[in-house]
């Protein structure tokens, strides 16, 4: 039989991390492309050769999404396997629909194919929705760890949006190695809190070696997330985080349903920001996927500098960006402060936007007024500072998990906005950890 003519759906990240992990070395498959979605300026590449191995000597082309049901039609896909994460059940069933129309197969494929298995234990974070809090949760999973006595390494969920042949195996241990690596905001705003917090962090585009590295120097493996993916390392304890921001989300969203019914832990976050009745939600559809699962509530308070300086102030809110895009919220921790703080308006600021950012509204046309912070390249960092510098207001307020003040070159006042995880009564992650993991 000839190997079946395979295509992979992806956003640089899952994409990459199953091929590696099925299709590399498998002659029953031939990967003749790979498809770029959500992220900007990610197609047109090719998966190098360095990293597709033997079978592929001049490495696999990156198309558009949008040339799929061609490059169907014309290279012969047998089979199409979608791999990215964070998007509607119903958009799946239409992204299949339309492989079936071309003629291809559709396929998901499930954790025992894809998954690492680690010689040291493992926790992985994960969630229900992009922007559900799983951030800040690893970084309190880390802190209890850490007092439990346990050197911790946190593998992060990939962002290689650069040279993916220097991008294989990365390793960030201070701020030095981000500049090192020409980090973009996006991966500055997952690794520094880390690094803050003093935990090494992994990440790349060949997790197995990155695995294998990472077990050389801790005890427990801390999986950290992206989007609302899978795991791509077994976990021993598997928590996942839930916003109540969103009900009915975590039985809407691709693989974030998944992850709840794979769940050992919920953190259902945010909910001294929620209504009770959405906290109530939230709980109750969780309970329908995964009635063993121990529940925990929590919150994210705000900090902020001065927050006096936000009274009375016109301001600029700028938040993370994957939050608001693929993300689908429209506010976040910086408007939440804006408006708790007394300011007199949060200014619209698409009016002062320009290239990319304007560009991400287009796409995103749900995101409300404040501004994502895109950064995937150098040219939309700039046009990030751009647009806050055109802004009209009397203060930037950053949402973000880095100071984008100290990134950025911004001409005017800024308050930043933090915020940690913070359980509320019982159980908590201490009991959870200790209960799991206690020497």
């Amino acid at each position: 039989m000839p190997p079946i003519r395979t295509l992979i759906m992806g956003a640089a990240g899952r994409d990459f991390h199953n091929f590696n992990v099925f299709f590399r070395d498998n002659a029953d498959y031939e990967v003749i492309a790979f498809t770029a979605a959500q992220i900007p300026n990610i197609e047109g590449r090719r998966y190098p050769a360095q990293l597709a191995g033997s079978s592929y000597p001049e490495g696999i082309p990156i198309h558009p999404e949008e040339d799929l049901s061609q490059l169907i039609k014309d290279k012969a896909i047998d089979l199409v396997i979608f791999a990215y994460s964070d998007v509607p059940h119903e958009y799946v069933m239409h992204q299949a629909s339309l492989v079936i129309n071309a003629g291809a197969d559709f396929q998901l494929m499930g954790s025992e194919k894809t998954e690492l298995k680690s010689s040291k234990p493992v926790v992985a974070v994960c969630a229900v929705r992009t922007g559900a809090g799983k951030s800040q949760t690893t970084r309190r999973v880390s802190k209890i760890l850490g007092e439990m006595g346990y050197q911790v390494a946190a593998i992060r969920h990939p962002m290689p949006y650069g040279d993916l042949v220097a991008q294989a195996v990365q390793r960030f241990a201070k701020y030095e190695d981000l500049d090192q690596q020409n980090c973009t905001i996006e991966e500055r705003e997952e690794y520094e809190p880390h690094i803050d917090n003093g935990v090494v962090v992994y990440a790349g585009v060949d997790y197995e070696r990155i695995l294998h590295q990472a077990e050389e120097e801790v005890d427990i493996i801390l999986w950290d997330g992206g989007n609302n993916d899978l795991p791509f390392i077994t976990p021993d304890l598997h928590i996942v985080v839930a916003d109540p921001h969103r009900p009915g989300h975590e039985l809407a969203y691709h693989p974030g349903e998944t992850n709840a019914r794979a769940a050992d832990v919920f953190v259902i976050n945010k909910v001294d920001t929620a209504a009770a009745e959405d906290v109530m939600t939230v709980r109750e559809n969780l309970y329908l996927l995964n009635p063993t699962a121990t529940v925990i509530e929590a919150a994210s308070p705000l900090i902020v500098d001065d927050p006096l300086a936000i009274r009375g102030q016109r301001v600029l809110v700028v938040e993370d960006g994957p939050t608001l895009t693929h993300g689908g919220m429209a506010y976040g921790a910086g408007w939440v402060a804006a408006r708790r703080f007394g300011a007199a308006e949060i200014v619209d600021p698409r009016p002062f936007a320009v290239g990319s950012i304007l560009q991400t509204y287009r796409n995103y046309p749900s995101t409300g007024d404040i501004l994502p912070a895109m950064g995937y390249g150098e040219e939309m960092v700039r046009e990030l500072e751009q647009t806050i510098n055109n802004a009209d207001v009397d203060l930037v307020i950053i949402g973000t998990p880095i100071d984008l003040a100290g990134l950025l070159k911004i001409n005017k006042p800024s308050q930043r906005v933090r915020y940690e995880l913070q359980e509320i009564g019982q159980p908590t992650l201490t009991d959870m950890l200790q209960m799991k993991f206690q020497k």
